[in-house]
């Protein structure tokens, strides 16, 4: 029976690996998952935290799946980067979804936006591989609702709008559009789904937590999904939640958005935010097309079953059907790196 590990340094990582966590689980293999301590709260039967180092090392992963940018390299079993995003075009692509720091064996990627890219990168430098498998954290949008999702509309019947933003202060529009959104859920006439990074200043958090009442809800970043799946259009900045949404083919938009697409309604000023949410319940064929094509080019996936490919391209990759593969780089710089995030896991390093 194989074992594997999910590596996780943020919440968000929980959608991101617990549908690979399931499939894993379902094929008859076992998990573990290594996190900072206080994920022990958040995780449930039978997810199971493994306490420090040590204990990762006597559990001997045949891989280890990463929704973080990196990774432990002295870690057992196959590094897989399964990304905590969509590419969005936050920084450059030597700085940002591209950059390649040699710590990862496999990238699983989400589509042929990210696909193309990444094989041109491992031919350039060998010591990786590449395959397309969707993005697990998606399965569950596209797999019958369970009930989480209808329960985060209201009962009225009225839209739903969902409020999302992008931890990188230059780029948030959460300061900005605090007090138009909060106009907005005063008047009540759509319901407001509001989430925010974990990262954000937290007072700027609990000034959208104050939000919540009859005519919104705040939503932990654990229960993304369930909102994505909710709303009806979003409001967002220069976040990939932008991505997770319009896979969906609903409208967007966008404020101050770093690199405007045509399937986003992107709006300089907070004023315009009443005239976007108008045309974006009420989108345009054309708007309607660029949604599709971008949704295609990103995850064209729409079956729900990603995890089971990742889980397949790495007993592809353990079994060498990839081929021979480069050493990666010493990385003797990132190793110590590494070993001073992994002391702040708390108890999860000891």
């Amino acid at each position: 029976m194989a074992r594997y590990l999910l590596f996780a340094t943020e919440l968000y990582a929980l959608p991101v690996l617990r549908p690979l966590d399931a499939a894993i689980r379902a094929s008859g293999g076992e998990t573990a998952w290594f996190a900072p301590a206080s994920f022990e709260h958040h995780l449930t039967a039978p997810e199971r935290l493994l306490p420090d180092v040590a204990a990762v090392v006597e559990w001997q992963p045949a891989a280890v799946f990463a929704a973080s940018n990196w990774v432990p390299q002295f870690f057992p079993g196959a590094k897989v980067q399964v990304f905590h995003g969509f590419s969005v075009d936050k920084r450059s692509p030597e700085r940002g979804h591209f950059r390649i720091r040699g710590l990862f064996d496999l990238y699983c990627t989400q589509g042929p936006a990210t696909t193309m890219p990444f094989e041109q990168l491992a031919r350039e430098y060998g010591h990786f591989a590449v395959a397309e498998t969707g993005w697990p954290k998606l399965d569950p949008l596209f797999a019958p609702d369970d009930g989480t999702a209808a329960a985060l509309r209201p009962s009225d019947g009225r839209p739903v709008v969902l409020y999302a933003a992008t931890f990188t202060e230059t780029l948030s529009s959460a300061r900005v559009l605090l007090d138009e959104i909060a106009a907005q859920v005063a008047r009540g006439d759509r319901y407001w789904l509001l989430t925010l990074h974990p990262k954000i200043d937290p007072e700027l958090v609990d000034a959208y937590r104050r939000l919540a009442g009859p005519n919104a809800r705040f939503v932990e970043a654990e229960s993304l999904v369930s909102a994505l799946r909710a709303a009806d259009v979003l409001v967002c900045d220069t976040s990939s939640v932008v991505s997770e949404f319009v896979v969906q083919r609903k409208p967007v938009v966008t404020f101050r958005n770093r690199a405007p697409k045509p399937h986003m309604i992107d709006i300089p000023d907070p004023s315009d935010l009443e005239t976007a949410l108008c045309s974006a319940f009420a989108p345009t064929d054309a708007l309607r097309g660029e949604l599709a094509a971008y949704a295609d080019l990103i995850h064209p996936w729409r079956d729900g079953r990603s995890s089971e490919r990742v889980l397949g391209a790495t007993r592809d990759f353990v079994a060498g059907r990839f081929g021979e593969l480069a050493p990666k780089p010493a990385n003797v710089w990132r190793r110590l790196q590494m070993r001073s995030k992994l002391r702040k896991f708390g108890s999860a390093s000891a």
